[in-house]
């Protein structure tokens, strides 16, 4: 069984009231004109949302919308403080932006694990009448209500963090590549759109250096007009460090139509958010297994053409696993051992 992806998710908080002060007088043997004692109200239950690793989408957000804070009690003679109301953490995937769905308000975007944000604070409870006395009124028979909570409607959006993303046309070989660089194993199927979901892997290198790759669901012309699944995925990788290419040469390898299917992806990009060009690119042409022997030297030939444009390209078979130890060996250059050297520079 699977857990279906959720990668947004509309809820609604409430914080707890404050619990309302009393009123009381001190009624003690031999002291008959005890002054006031009456308690203060608890504080009302916050709502907080905290990232965790634990959680990799937002499904448990899909039957349960409403959290509500407990209420604070009410204070009690004797100066008694009522019990404050319980908090509710709500644990959310890394990488969730937290929008106000009212206002549109960004109100925290969650990166890291453990980081943490109040969302709703509890009221605060109201004070007990022994606050009121003064030399003139010494038997104050009043206290204050506590506050009210605060209530707010959030929208959860989910950005994933990963370090590569798998991008291309559908049916390039994203899924079945994410499967060969990573234990992740994605359902694929043959036809056009086999991932409807991303689908995230960790690429280990051992000794503790890994890598995070995002498998992309497949994009079409005017994806970033809301065709197609891609809309709602490009946000995937806004976040990732490097972009990896797949284009299928399996129907061969003529470099017009490889091209055109690498300006056709890089386009829908641009007009999704320019900065997602500024990203590293790595073009790789897959399923050359494929080709016959006679027209592997065409490959070659259309590399040559994508590094004329500054692009670094590579050939490989994700299913066959040919090029893929070289492209392993690239990743790891790029992302952990050139990352590392600058940071020790700086």
């Amino acid at each position: 069984m699977t857990t279906r992806f959720l990668d947004e998710a509309v809820i609604s908080v409430r914080s707890g009231d404050g619990g309302k002060g009393c009123v009381s007088f001190r009624r003690e043997r031999f002291i008959p004109k005890g002054g006031p004692d009456g308690g203060d109200g608890g504080r009302g239950g916050a709502i907080e949302v905290e990232a965790s690793g634990r959680h990799l989408t937002l499904a448990d957000f899909r039957f349960r919308r409403l959290f509500k804070a407990q209420n604070g009690r009410p204070g009690s003679g004797r100066n008694r403080t009522g019990k404050d109301g319980e908090d509710i953490l709500i644990q959310v995937p890394l990488g969730t932006v937290i929008l106000d769905e009212d206002t549109g308000e960004t109100l925290a975007d969650l990166i890291q694990e453990g980081q943490r944000i109040r969302i709703a604070q509890g009221g605060k409870g109201g004070r007990g009448n022994q606050h009121f006395a003064t030399p003139t009124r010494r038997a104050p028979r009043f206290a204050q209500p506590g506050l009210p909570g605060e209530a707010r409607r959030l929208r959860l959006s989910l950005k994933h963090l990963a370090d590569i993303g798998l991008i291309g046309l559908p049916n390039a070989g994203k899924s079945t590549l994410l499967s060969s660089l990573t234990p992740a194993r994605p359902r694929i199927a043959e036809y056009p759109f086999t991932t409807l979901t991303p689908n995230l892997g960790v690429l280990a290198y051992g000794n503790g250096e890994v890598l995070t790759v995002a498998d992309i669901p497949g994009l079409i012309r005017g994806a970033s007009q809301g065709r197609g699944l891609g809309i709602r995925f490009l946000k995937h990788i806004e976040r990732t460090r490097l972009l990896l290419h797949l284009v299928d040469v399996a129907e061969g390898p003529q470099a017009s139509s490889a091209m055109d299917a690498v300006v056709s992806v890089r386009a829908e990009l641009e007009q999704y958010s320019p900065a997602l060009l500024e990203k590293e690119q790595i073009v790789l042409l897959n399923k050359v297994d494929a080709l016959p022997a006679e027209r592997l030297h065409e490959v070659d030939g259309v590399r040559r053409s994508f590094e004329a444009m500054g692009l670094s390209c590579l050939a490989i078979s994700a299913l066959t696993g040919e090029g893929v130890g070289e492209l392993k060996a690239i990743l790891k250059r790029k992302l952990i051992h050139e990352d590392g050297e600058r940071e020790s520079g700086e």
